[in-house]
């Protein structure tokens, strides 16, 4: 694993049983109504807990959702700690396609949606959103690049075509009542080892204007 990586890897956050208790009540919240229209009083509602009380663990519904995106860049960062201790780095990364294959509820998917959208206008959000995508583009290319059997594979580019499919394979879940990664999964096999093998496509160099 790559120095980066391993910082942001190490980098947490801990929550309070109470705290716990009203993020996980929020993300009810949040995949059911939506950020924007869900209040804290909803919230609140979900915990079991009054409203007045809630404010003593987060002082807005902001809060809230900086803590959630945090908390899921927790646990991002604690499932590529356990893939990586596996030890095997192509088991790992097998790994991380198959909890994208059949870990991921439609309700997990949609919490992601939400927290990408209000990434591209919370500042704190979308700073953690960068942090985790930077972590697991770290360990993705670290671990691609000890796997190449050829001088030929490109770990970087190898990467952004994974991290593409596995984001539509969560944007599908969280869309698509009867979707089935299968195929996407399929795919994604196929890319890898003939990436790894330095046979990935090449993609061809767009004409530039001015060669007319």
């Amino acid at each position: 694993m790559s120095a980066s990586a391993s910082n942001v890897l190490n980098s947490s956050r801990s929550f309070s049983a109470r705290q716990e208790q009203i993020l996980d009540a929020a993300e009810a919240c949040f995949v059911r109504s939506g950020y924007n229209r869900s209040t804290m009083q909803d919230i609140a509602k979900e915990a079991a807990m009054s409203s007045p009380n809630i404010y003593r663990y987060f002082v807005s519904k902001e809060a809230v959702l900086v803590s959630i995106a945090d908390r899921e860049k927790q646990r991002s960062n604690d499932r590529l700690g356990r893939f990586e201790a596996v030890g095997d780095k192509h088991s790992a990364l097998m790994r991380i396609i198959e909890y994208h294959h059949l870990d991921i509820t439609r309700a997990h998917a949609t919490l992601r949606l939400e927290i990408w959208s209000e990434a591209t206008r919370n500042t704190e959000v979308g700073a953690i959103v960068r942090e985790r995508e930077k972590a697991g583009q770290d360990w993705f290319v670290d671990a691609l690049a000890s796997l190449a059997t050829s001088p030929d594979c490109d770990p970087h580019a190898l990467f952004e075509a994974i991290s593409a499919l596995l984001k539509g394979m969560i944007v599908c879940r969280a869309l698509l009542d009867d979707y089935d990664a299968g195929p996407v999964v399929a795919q994604l096999h196929a890319l890898i080892e003939a990436a790894l093998a330095g046979q990935m496509p090449k993609v061809p160099q767009r004409k530039s204007s001015v060669d007319g």
